[in-house]
């Protein structure tokens, strides 16, 4: 009897375990100059070389539970799993030279259907664009059944999503333009709420276009947000964000960063990574914070240097379904990997030459994906050793 209790006891944790081994939506990339990586094996990252999508910055792409490819987009075109463009999945108003051009997420309560968020580059008209996807026409292949429907305008290049605290809906974020404003839209099964809940706090995001660029990330547990922005603010700052209620709060900011690009956090949520060019480039360096740290003075002077890039320029710092960090080196053959990010100071063990992407090139982009998919990820993934160095 004993052993039947226990055995019953350990069946939601088998069961729960066997869901968090099934969520597998970040399995295909796809990204840069035609380039792209399987995770099929977590373990074991593979490049791939049948993308066809070009893409001088932002990208999105989603795979489903179980990691068949659905569709992925650079902004202004969608292919379907077949590589192919999709049923009227061209002619979309955002921009591949946008950070975060495009971003997945599927409508809550439908099976079938998936939003196709876009931002226009460097604040331009066409702002946040949203496009519909209906994965069950075309024999699953899909088709975009309703396209560059406008959200709002003008807005930076920045563009994350949050699951909301009831765990069915989502936070749609982006920065708008002249302006230190954040706009979090709610998607639920009712569709979009237009009205956005807004948060005045941090940097003022005007001047110079330039100031549009840079990535805005969430944490796995979606209860901070870290946004890097390009010259001329040079600044890397992190909030915390309420995902009941859609408000940010409490800005830290990390101080100046030349050309401040990409961030991510690591997957226990208590570092984040910040990456930077220098002015015009050649200074590609990445930092890193302890988030832990206590005050936010505290986390300020945490702030380290944990590599160097010999590439000119680095962009997106995403975090993969094998807990490693990848960077992506514009116009390499080659991405960086921060093995093991959740470690304090060079621990987190940078490889420039990091994962080699066949005759493919990186740009400065990488799949833009929600912060949630990434939860509940081990801390590293135990593998043979990715560098090719």
């Amino acid at each position: 009897m004993k052993t039947l209790f226990r055995l019953l006891l350990l069946l939601p944790l088998g069961l729960c375990s066997q869901a968090a081994q099934a969520q597998k939506e970040t399995t295909h990339w796809y990204f840069g100059q035609n380039a792209g990586m399987s995770f099929a094996d977590p373990a074991n990252p593979v490049p791939l070389k049948d993308g066809g999508m070009f893409s001088e910055e932002g990208c999105a792409v989603l795979s489903d539970a179980l990691g068949n490819l659905l569709f992925y987009s650079n902004g202004m075109q969608v292919w379907n799993r077949n590589r192919k463009i999709m049923a009227n999945g061209d002619s979309l108003k955002g921009h591949e030279s946008s950070t975060q051009s495009a971003l997945i997420l599927p409508k809550p309560g439908s099976p079938h259907l998936y939003y196709l968020f876009t931002t226009d580059f460097q604040g331009q008209s066409h702002g946040l664009q949203y496009h519909l996807v209906d994965m069950s026409r075309n024999g699953g292949l899909g088709e975009v059944v309703s396209k560059n429907n406008l959200i709002f305008a003008p807005v930076t290049e920045k563009l994350t999503a949050i699951r909301h605290r009831n765990g069915r809906d989502f936070w749609v974020i982006t920065h708008r333009w002249n302006s230190s404003a954040f706009y979090a839209y709610l998607i639920s099964p009712d569709g979009i709420t237009f009205k956005p809940v807004e948060s005045h706090l941090g940097s003022i995001h005007s001047g110079d276009n330039g100031a549009t660029i840079g990535y805005m990330k969430a944490s796995p547990t979606g209860d901070k947000l870290a946004v890097a922005t390009w010259a001329a603010v040079n600044k890397i700052e992190v909030f915390d964000f309420n995902n009941e209620n859609g408000k940010l709060a409490l800005a830290v900011d990390l101080g100046k960063f030349d050309e401040a690009y990409g961030v991510e956090f690591s997957p226990d949520g208590t570092k984040l990574y910040g990456g930077k060019n220098g002015i015009a480039g050649g200074e590609a360096r990445i930092f890193q914070f302890d988030l832990a740290a206590g005050t936010p003075d505290a986390i300020i002077h945490s702030g380290k240097q944990v590599a160097k890039s010999v590439s000119r320029k680095i962009g997106s710092l995403q975090l993969g379904p094998d807990g490693r960090i990848y960077v992506a080196r514009n116009g390499s053959n080659w991405l960086g990997v921060i093995r093991n990010p959740n470690a304090l100071g060079i621990a987190c063990d940078y490889k420039d030459s990091g994962i080699k992407l066949d005759t493919q090139k990186s740009t400065l982009g990488l799949p833009n994906f929600p912060g949630f998919y990434f939860q509940n990820l081990p801390q590293t993934i135990t593998s043979a050793d990715v560098s090719k160095q």
